[in-house]
């Protein structure tokens, strides 16, 4: 990895404070693993670029991560991978686990950010949201109760195969109160994913499923990634009730100093709106700019998860409950799948 060492000295200086302060070496190289795809391209675009233009410094991108390749990378004691993108709820157990370190925000010098996404162990660099969608022409459902209102509403269903991005929409179908979600009622959303399943023809597993599925017309209704959907003539799509989440990246434990002070100058590009909106031309995901709405095409705000319009009608996701409850919820699934 090539580096160039920036040390301002004298002679009159002691040893240490040469190493101190605006003195410390500087990486000019370091490397990230990012979840990869359209995503990764936008970070390339949005942040990357504008950060090398400006300093020099490259960042190096690999993917895909996972929790199991953090905890791997820092039980092996590596130090050449500094910033790991997590999702929210992982960013709470690799907290938990010490396989990232407190960011220095001082040193990121943000410019103005959404609350959540100044995190004390994670940079929430880009929200996504998961919404309901249908195939063109269906009759549309202005809520959840209607979307899991098979009589009213007929046709089949393809629902995610992971209880965090199922249960939240199926409490509130339950008359459970967008704000009043969590702590949430296990019991109560299973009850009424229980009424629906006979209609159910898909568990996805990966993203690209429910668009293409409802293209084939194989199902009529999903739950799915608005990023999967948006901007295409042949879905409609409400994010009224859907769950915005965000991607965080993290320092990865032990990481040496001049390659977090590189980080911490690509997290600044992060913050900018001005490079947020660069990044959203990639994908129609949005990064943590109370700002951003301003830059961003007036005729495609409801697309995005961040518009004043979409994220007041959103539920955040609380990564903190389902760290602490997750393990359960997850063997009570799999029962409920047993039962399909």
């Amino acid at each position: 990895m090539k580096r160039r060492t920036f040390v301002a000295a004298a002679a009159s200086l002691p040893a240490v404070g040469i190493l101190s302060g605006a003195a410390r070496a500087q990486s000019r190289e370091i490397r990230m693993i990012e979840s990869g795809g359209a995503s990764g391209d936008s970070i390339q675009v949005g942040y990357i670029d504008p950060l090398k233009a400006k300093t020099g410094i490259n960042v190096v991108r690999e993917s895909p991560s996972s929790l199991g390749k953090l905890r791997a990378l820092v039980e092996s004691g590596q130090t050449s991978t500094t910033l790991f993108e997590l999702g929210s709820s992982v960013m709470v157990q690799a907290k938990k686990l010490g396989l990232i370190e407190k960011i220095d925000w001082d040193a990121v010098k943000p410019a103005a950010m959404f609350p959540e996404a100044k995190n004390e162990y994670g940079f929430g660099y880009q929200y996504f949201s998961t919404i309901m969608a249908w195939k063109a022409g269906q009759k549309e459902p202005k809520s959840w109760a209607e979307f899991f209102d098979t009589k009213a509403f007929p046709g089949k269903r393809c629902l995610p195969d992971y209880p965090h991005y199922c249960l939240g929409f199926a409490a509130q179908a339950a008359g459970v109160p967008i704000d009043k979600l969590f702590p949430l009622d296990v019991d109560l959303a299973f009850k009424k994913l229980n009424e629906i399943k006979k209609d159910v023809s898909v568990w996805w597993k990966a993203g690209a499923q429910p668009p293409q599925l409802l293209k084939d017309n194989e199902v009529q209704y999903v739950i799915c990634w608005s990023g999967r959907v948006v901007g295409d003539p042949a879905f409609g799509m409400n994010f009224a009730g859907g769950k915005a989440d965000l991607s965080y990246f993290g320092i990865v434990k032990n990481s040496k100093p001049e390659d977090k002070a590189a980080a911490y100058k690509l997290m600044h590009e992060m913050s900018l709106p001005e490079n947020q909106a660069k990044a959203a031309g990639v994908i129609s995901y949005t990064g943590p700019s109370p700002e951003l709405d301003a830059l961003l095409p007036k005729d495609k705000l409801w697309q995005f998860p961040t518009s004043k319009q979409n994220k007041a009608v959103q539920y955040f996701e609380d990564a903190e409950w389902w760290a602490a409850n997750g393990e359960a919820v997850n063997k009570k699934w799999e029962a409920f799948k047993l039962s399909l």
